[in-house]
């Protein structure tokens, strides 16, 4: 397909996508409170988002602000988020983020990507996140999900699983306006059809409008 081929289905993808998830939400309960989602984000790094969820309301509970966090014991912190794996870093990091916020930027989130990403354990997938639910700054947030889906239905090679190589060609696809509510919708979408083991395809909505790359090319070798 040519890019502006693919521009025109991407478009269809995420009114496709809209119908089906009127309401485009982020899966982690931050409450509205952007520093809950940084921590939030970091700690959902190889782990699942109900796991982060659950974690994050002992968490918060205890430390429910940035000053609080930072002025923690780290052995505290780690006890707290060992459920979500890789707890002595993550555990650093978002301490060390919270120390940061409150010394140079007065408790409050950055809305630049530059220095979203000089914050500990903060990289390209959490900073468009951050952006695009703060801030209202369209960031593709290239997770496995979207990666996995937006291959399957044709805006590049099934192969390619670069985050950042993904995020630039969807970024240069899609309207920036849409990209933040398009990645929460991927989301739900991999949850409940594209599934990476076992993909609901006979039941796909996208696959029914004829907008799945992968299932279009696997009816045609069929017939």
């Amino acid at each position: 397909m040519t890019k502006k081929e693919k521009r025109e289905r991407l478009a269809a993808i995420v009114a496709a996508l809209k119908e089906v998830y009127p309401e485009a939400t982020c899966a982690l309960e931050w409450q509205g409170d952007p520093w809950r989602l940084l921590v939030m984000g970091r700690l959902s790094a190889q782990c699942t988002d109900a796991r982060v969820n659950e974690v994050c309301r002992a968490l918060f509970e205890k430390y429910p602000s940035a000053e609080a966090l930072a002025a923690a014991p780290l052995c505290e912190i780690e006890e707290l988020v060992r459920p979500c794996g890789l707890y002595r870093t993550k555990a650093s990091s978002i301490r060390e983020a919270s120390r940061i916020l409150v010394q140079n930027y007065g408790g409050n989130l950055p809305d630049t990507m530059e220095e979203l990403l000089a914050l500990p354990g903060v990289g390209r997938k959490i900073a468009n996140l951050l952006l695009g639910d703060v801030f209202g700054k369209g960031g593709v947030v290239t997770d496995t999900h979207c990666i996995r889906i937006c291959g399957r239905l044709g805006m590049y090679p099934t192969t390619l699983s670069d985050p950042y190589r993904v995020e630039m060609l969807l970024a240069d696809l899609i309207d920036p306006s849409e990209a933040s509510d398009f990645c929460h919708r991927i989301v739900q979408f991999g949850r409940d059809f594209c599934r990476a083991r076992g993909p609901r395809c006979e039941a796909c909505p996208l696959a029914k409008q004829g907008l799945c790359h992968k299932r279009n090319k696997e009816v045609s070798r069929a017939k």
